[in-house]
């Protein structure tokens, strides 16, 4: 499990913003006090649009097949992400999820997580697998240039049988 409401857990958050590709948003892990949150603002200047921050991650178990995330959401649509590295090759994979303004709670499984690669589905790809997962991430990219506010509570892997 990942606490998020560990003053130091923020620290261990990489960012990573459209700027890389010449846009102009903003994006950033931090914490207020008492949570983590994942705070900026999108612009669709200089064909931007997104902001992701990310988190390396230890051994996963290969009996884990889902994810329940807690968070406290703005109206926003966010993915989950997972970034898997194997045989070499380093894959992507993504959950959309809307939120609401408030508390949450989903659970998601690894074998609804689509394949991408930059931004676009990859046909053939392995399905998701706990073991080969290397990093988490989160990402907006839903097309509105305006502030968010994404605050996470945690991050529980689970064995559904």
């Amino acid at each position: 499990m990942i606490d998020f409401t560990q003053p130091n857990e923020h620290q261990y958050w990489t960012t990573v913003n459209d700027d890389v590709m010449g846009g102009i948003s903003t994006g950033k892990f931090s914490y207020d006090g008492s949570i983590s949150q994942f705070t900026g603002e999108l612009s669709l200047a200089n064909n931007g649009g997104f902001s992701s921050v990310n988190r390396l991650l230890p051994p996963l178990t290969n009996d884990i097949n889902a994810v329940n995330l807690s968070y406290i959401g703005d109206g926003r649509t966010y993915q989950l992400r997972f970034t898997t590295w194997k045989d070499g090759y380093r894959i992507n994979y993504k959950h959309e999820f809307e939120t609401i303004k408030g508390q949450q709670s989903k659970t998601f499984n690894f074998n609804n997580f689509k394949a991408v690669f930059r931004g676009r589905l990859l046909s053939g790809a392995p399905e998701l697998a706990a073991q080969d997962i290397k990093q988490i991430g989160l990402l907006i990219a839903d097309k509105t240039p305006l502030p968010f506010v994404l605050k996470i509570q945690s991050v529980e892997f689970l064995n559904f049988k």
